[in-house]
């Protein structure tokens, strides 16, 4: 009898925290590494939300709070969906989580049975996968290329649907291919879910503050209100809120579905960090004016880092919507030669080898879905981004 979980054997480890992990130690070692493979903000969390924390403590709210969240949290995630979204939802249609893979995790566990199928746009964000494949479901893909700006069409969503499907999960703007969806490209495939009624719609937002230029963020249940009974809104305070590292997720839906989620938690972590939850009702109820200031200098980063690297000679860069990502094609460059003499043959290659030679960490495409393309998050200086395109520039120089 194995020891290990059968589970184990259909999930693979997260490839962004792997390369994370190894930039660290190479750093360690004293190579010169600048890692580009975090999802996170470099912003400080804002003083007052960092103060309202250190309030609770004083306060004494260090104690076990409800397995969903504790009541001015959830008042305050209903308030920010219908200032926000347009979407009207009760205290008791909201949870909180530890974080946003929690909320998915649990949405998953608390629906999917054996040969469920999700739906889910490659290239995704590396856990979806593998969250369906613990829980028993099936991952279903549809592959968003770059010449469609890495988004699907409603033919694409249509002809992914089959009896078996429970869920299509969605994310704009996307991790990691900064896509987002306007009104009517969404409203495609609303349409679309609208002819079936057995599908439901897991919405990751997490992004959505951070969309560039003039694009206006919606999200499908504030499209079209009639799928309003099959959708769980899902956010967090992660990226908007520069909180990576407070762990608080939420969600909102239906409420049989909230009560289902409500009592996995219950028997798994139980209510998210009571300190973390109270800076998270700062976070939603308090000023918002550093948002657009960040917006601002994540859409500079974002601009530089495009035009750097399609001056990279084998790359080519599309500039995405929204969050903080790019994800270029390193096609060109496929089999040739690196300088230590290596044939690359995959983007994986790719990757190991900017690594080796240049002390660049990046994130290979296969490893989202859809390749031979790359992940460089932007979530860092301009000084340090200007160095690592720099450093990517004659590394594809250098290649033959």
């Amino acid at each position: 009898m194995a020891f290990l979980a059968d589970a184990l054997s259909r999930v693979k480890p997260s490839a962004t925290i792997a390369v994370s992990q190894k930039a660290r130690e190479l750093k360690a070692k004293g190579r010169d590494v600048i890692g580009l493979g975090a999802g996170e903000p470099d912003f400080d969390t804002p003083d007052n939300i960092k103060q309202a924390a250190i309030d609770a403590i004083n306060r004494g709210e260090t104690k076990y709070t409800p397995v969903s969240g504790i009541p001015e949290l959830r008042e305050a995630i209903v308030k920010k969906f219908k200032r926000e979204n347009n979407l009207d939802y009760t205290a008791a249609q909201t949870i909180v989580g530890t974080g946003g893979k929690q909320i998915l995790f649990n949405a998953f566990m608390a629906t999917l049975n054996a040969g469920d199928e999700v739906i889910i746009t490659a290239p995704y964000w590396v856990s979806y996968p593998e969250m369906v494949a613990l829980c028993n479901g099936t991952p279903v893909f549809i592959e968003a290329t770059q010449e469609n700006n890495f988004k699907v069409t409603a033919a694409d969503l249509e002809k992914a649907i089959t009896p078996k499907t429970k869920w299509f999960l969605f994310n704009s703007p996307s991790n990691p291919s900064g896509a987002a969806y306007s009104n009517d490209e969404l409203k495609a495939l609303t349409d679309v879910l609208l002819k079936h009624s057995h599908v439901w719609v897991l919405t990751d937002d997490m992004y959505e503050h951070l969309t560039y230029g003039d694009f206006k963020f919606v999200s499908p249940a504030e499209v079209e209100p009639k799928l309003y009974d099959r959708t769980l809104t899902m956010n967090g305070v992660s990226k908007a809120y520069a909180m990576t590292g407070w762990r608080i997720g939420y969600a909102a839906g239906p409420l049989e579905l909230i009560k289902a989620m409500d009592m996995i938690q219950g028997q798994q972590t139980s209510g998210a960090c009571s300190v973390a939850q109270w800076a998270a009702v700062e976070a939603l109820n308090g000023p918002q004016d550093f948002i657009p200031a960040n917006k601002k200098i994540f859409e500079g980063r974002r601009d530089l880092v495009v035009s750097m690297l399609n001056q990279a000679k084998g790359i080519t860069c599309p500039s995405p919507e929204g969050a903080f990502y790019v994800y270029p094609s390193c096609a060109g460059l496929i089999g040739k030669t690196a300088p230590s003499g290596k044939v690359i043959e995959t983007d994986e290659d790719f990757v190991t080898e900017l690594l080796e030679t240049e002390g660049v960490a990046v994130v290979h495409g296969s490893a989202f879905g859809l390749g031979p393309n790359f992940r460089i998050s932007y979530a860092t200086s301009e000084d340090l981004l200007e160095e690592a395109c720099k450093r990517i520039q004659r590394f594809c120089a250098n290649v033959r």
